[in-house]
């Protein structure tokens, strides 16, 4: 197979779908991999690390898109690079298509197979490829609110742990999964009073073992969660429901409530957000304020880390991209049902029922599309 390695272009973002070590593997199986000029150079890998690695570096995305047997990328495709995918061509990356219309619509139109990271799963139940990045995003959630919560960033002026006869900052996590787990242990390490929300009692209970008694755990409904952002110096949003719109969890009128210079960051934006008031944010311009409450939204937070970010998603995604690879995506799909979870787009149908009910566009079972197709 032709495995092709495109430059990220969505701003601010540096990561890259391969590091050299894979490449090496899949040359070693008997692949090629193209690899678009200074697509890892944002982190620190040159063109020559891939080519010491086995990859042919070429000069346009124009030129992997054209070639290549399948595409792997980090962020969702851009409109001009769906435009440059084609039938039968698959495509491996973070595709968040359930608050995206316009991509998605373009990637139907394109007819090409898309394996969306985020609904990937696991014998676990987890999701592999998004815990990664979760927990990357969850840690940054907290340094990002610490920062917010600074006077010059319009924040209260408040320090997340305090100090000696002054007392800590009040930090609420709304979700007890991977994200919300690194931003309570990163909150809790800045000695923030933390309290965190979930539906589920057997995650708060594995949290409160987990963390103990300085961890405070309250079943999440509308009251619990408007009692506790009520008082809340920093809120961060870590809800998910894979593959689907995040639900609104926080409105208006609880915002309205807190303390002037409070800060939210919405983890779930690239799923539509958590907030009522959230909107996505870029790096260069991270935060805006609404109802006197400072809002992070930015829509890839792991790419503040690109290094650490890359590293940390190639070691998740490396086998699943071998077995697209060595097997061919039919075969690897039919052969592994966790890897078929990640199946979002195929011959011009969308096939997770989440994303197809959230965007009211027609569903098709992947499973039945490949065994008939095999």
């Amino acid at each position: 197979m032709l495995v092709g390695l495109p430059k990220e272009i969505k701003n601010q973002e540096y990561r890259v779908g391969m590091v050299p070590a894979i490449v090496r593997e899949l040359v070693k199986d008997g692949h090629e991999v193209l690899v678009e000029t200074n697509a890892g150079s944002g982190i620190g890998i040159s063109d020559e690390d891939y080519e010491n690695a086995g990859a042919l570096v070429v000069d346009t995305a124009e030129e992997v898109f054209a070639r290549s047997d399948m595409i792997v990328k980090v962020k969702e495709p851009q409109p001009n690079e769906c435009k440059m995918l084609r039938e039968g061509q698959v495509l491996f990356t973070y595709l968040h298509l359930a608050p995206d219309p316009e991509q998605a619509k373009l990637l139907l139109a394109s007819g090409c197979t898309a394996i969306a990271y985020e609904t990937v799963t696991d014998r676990h139940g987890t999701l592999p490829l998004l815990s990664p990045m979760s927990e990357v995003a969850g840690r940054l959630s907290i340094q990002a609110g610490a920062h917010c919560l600074e006077k010059p960033q319009g924040g209260s002026g408040v320090l997340l742990g305090g100090v000696p006869g002054v007392s800590p900052s009040n930090v609420v996590v709304i979700g007890g999964g991977v994200v919300g787990t690194n931003a309570i242990r990163m909150a809790m390490g800045k000695e923030a009073h933390v309290t965190v929300l979930d539906k589920s009692l057997y995650r708060l209970k594995e949290l409160d073992f987990q963390f103990g008694s300085k961890l405070n755990t309250i079943f999440a409904t509308e009251e619990t969660i408007e009692e506790y952002v009520h008082d809340a110096d920093l809120v961060v949003g870590a809800v998910l429901v894979p593959g689907a719109a995040a639900p609104k969890l926080v409105n208006r009128n609880m915002l309205k409530q807190m303390r002037p210079g409070s800060v939210v960051v919405d983890v779930a934006i690239d799923q539509g957000g958590c907030f009522d008031t959230s909107r996505p944010t870029t790096h260069t311009e991270p935060t805006f304020i609404e109802e006197n409450i400072v809002h992070y939204c930015v829509a890839n937070m792991p790419g503040a880390v690109p290094r650490t970010a890359t590293f940390a998603l190639n070691n998740a995604t490396y086998p699943f991209i071998l077995a697209l690879a060595n097997h061919g995506y039919q075969a690897a799909l039919l052969a592994d049902h966790h890897l078929m979870n990640g199946l979002n787009v195929h011959q011009g149908y969308l096939t997770y029922d989440a994303v197809a009910r959230d965007l009211g566009l027609p569903y098709k079972d992947a499973k039945e599309m490949l065994t008939t197709v095999v």
